[in-house]
């Protein structure tokens, strides 16, 4: 390389530039950066909270939005259509189909004292949407916080009414919806601009340190309940059949009275028809009378024998074998 070619620093001098095009390299950088810090976007499920000097003045919509640089006008967004999840007595380190979970036991949000004065150890999960920003935002302090601590302070309450077996068993569902509400009536007094979707409790157990026992008696409670089924179950065999029973021979007792009662209304009828007929003629009457009653009685006679009382003499005629004398009366 030839000698003129090298470079040589001390003949360097920088290009000639005005104080003109200095300027307008000045105003180029302002404007650009003015440009460039004057938009934003917001995302579909959010909200730009503008606030000018500090104060709220308006909100932005999802999609490309201007506000005024260089600090006079920041934004907030906030992610108004997302669900969002707050979890107690445990943590989630990843979802999916095999969830993992954080091995700590966070026995002071999940352990609990019932009503009957026994300890369960409950698990939950509140979701929630940001329904108003401008609430959640300056309406309360640290709202994310202030929201946990009600949904903690709600479930020991409603716990506290309950006991232990509502708590593990049927009333999960039901306290569940009244930690719900309770929540939410306080989120609006207290203007946090939450809407709770929905509260589900996750795991209810006892402590480990009382499973062993919690378990018999337990299996003492299934005994007694087998015990009162079957005890049911004999009750349903033999009751129902006594009262069948009784109901049967009431109504043939019914039924033996009304035909006794018919019988006997029947016979005076017929007594009363007989007086009427004997009254219009007494003699013929009691002729008939006599003389049916004597058809109906020497029916029931084997051998008869008729004879006048004034008669003399027949004996002989009479057959006095074995048998005969009993005949002839």
């Amino acid at each position: 390389m030839a000698q003129s070619d090298q470079f040589d620093l001390s003949n360097f001098k920088p290009p000639n530039i005005s104080g003109r095009n200095i300027l307008w390299i000045f105003v180029a950088i302002i404007i650009l950066l003015f440009i460039w810090q004057s938009w934003f976007t917001v995302n579909p499920e959010e909200v730009g909270i503008i606030l000018r000097f500090g104060k709220y003045t308006r909100q932005a919509p999802s999609g490309l939005n201007f506000k005024i640089p260089f600090g006079v006008e920041d934004v907030i967004k906030v992610p108004v259509e997302r669900q969002i999840k707050q979890e107690f007595g445990f943590r989630t380190l990843r979802a999916g189909v095999r969830s993992e979970y954080a091995a700590n036991r966070f026995q002071d949000e999940s352990l609990m004292l019932t009503g009957d004065l026994n300890a369960a150890q409950v698990e939950w999960i509140v979701q929630y949407r940001i329904s108003d920003p401008y609430k959640y935002l300056f309406k309360v302090r640290n709202a994310e916080t202030t929201f946990r601590d009600i949904t903690e302070a709600v479930m020991r309450n409603i716990v506290g009414d309950r006991t232990v077996n509502e708590v593990l068993t049927v009333g999960r569902q039901e306290i569940a919806l009244a930690v719900e509400v309770k929540i939410q009536e306080l989120c609006d007094s207290y203007e946090t601009g939450i809407k709770v979707d929905q509260v589900v409790l996750q795991d209810v157990n006892p402590p480990d340190e009382v499973k062993p026992s919690f378990n018999e008696v337990n299996e003492a409670q299934q005994e007694k309940e087998k015990l009162i089924n079957q005890a049911r179950s004999e009750y349903n065999k033999v009751i129902p059949k006594a009262k069948g029973e009784a109901q049967r021979q009431i109504e043939e007792a019914r039924g033996y009275a009304l035909e006794r009662v018919n019988n006997a209304k029947g016979d005076a009828e017929r007594f009363k028809a007989q007086f009427r007929e004997y009254a219009r003629a007494r003699e013929v009457t009691r002729q008939r009378l006599y003389l049916e009653t004597l058809n109906e009685v020497m029916s029931k006679v084997g051998r008869k024998l008729i004879t006048d009382d004034k008669a003399s003499g027949i004996l002989p005629l009479f057959n006095l074998e074995k048998g005969g004398l009993n005949d002839a009366k």
